[in-house]
This record gives C-alpha cells, sequence and structure tokens, in this order.
C-alpha cells in the first residue's frame, strides 16, 4: 500500500460528515456566526462547536471573536491537498481506461 499522507486522510476524515460539509457549504456564501450555522443542523451548539473544531484543525475554516460573537469564515485553498489527490486519482485511472481500451479496440480489429 501507498505511503498515505495523515494531513491528507484528516483532511478527508473532516469532509467525510454531512453536518460539516453543509457548514463549509454555507460558509462558501461568506462568514457566518455560530449561531447561525448552528441554527440549520437542528443540533446542539456544543456539538456544532465540535464539528467546527473538526473543520478548523485542518485548516478548513477559521474563526474570530468580537465579544461574545465567534464568526467562521472558510479557507479554500485548505482544499487544495483533496484536489490534487482526486486528480492524480483521475489520471491514473484515466490512464488505465484508455490502455484498455486500446486494447479492446486491436482485439476487436484482430477478430475482424
Amino acid at each position: 500500500m501507498a505511503k498515505q499522507d495523515p494531513a491528507l486522510s484528516s483532511l478527508f476524515h473532516a469532509l467525510a460528515d454531512p453536518t460539516r460539509r453543509s457548514i463549509l457549504t454555507r460558509l462558501a456564501e461568506g462568514p457566518a456566526r455560530v449561531t447561525d450555522l448552528a441554527g440549520p443542523t437542528g443540533l446542539r451548539l456544543p456539538t456544532v462547536m465540535r464539528h467546527l473544531s473538526v473543520l478548523e484543525e485542518v485548516g478548513l475554516i477559521t474563526t474570530s471573536k468580537d465579544g461574545r460573537i465567534r464568526t467562521c469564515a472558510i479557507v479554500p485553498e485548505a482544499l487544495n491537498p483533496a484536489r490534487k489527490w482526486l486528480d492524480e486519482q483521475r489520471a491514473i485511472w484515466e490512464a488505465r481506461l484508455d490502455r484498455l481500451d486500446a486494447f479492446v479496440m486491436n482485439e476487436m480489429k484482430d477478430r475482424e
């Protein structure tokens, strides 16, 4: 098995949860207060804070506090390692499928 990148695994772990993905979707529209992020989830604030903590640990969001209000913002470039890995996997599979296609085409020509 190929050497695994622990940071990439943490990133995919953070993205694996639907609540965290919905929070990121909301933050893609712009920064939001924690209470505004918690509302649509239907979860209690401490649970939402744990999700935000996971997202912040992998660098997908930043938070700032102004008085009693904590605001979150997405960090889009934090998705680059996942995008790069997916692009590499896509290239590997496309190359394999191209070779399979060439093999099948040659086999069909030989049978004609």
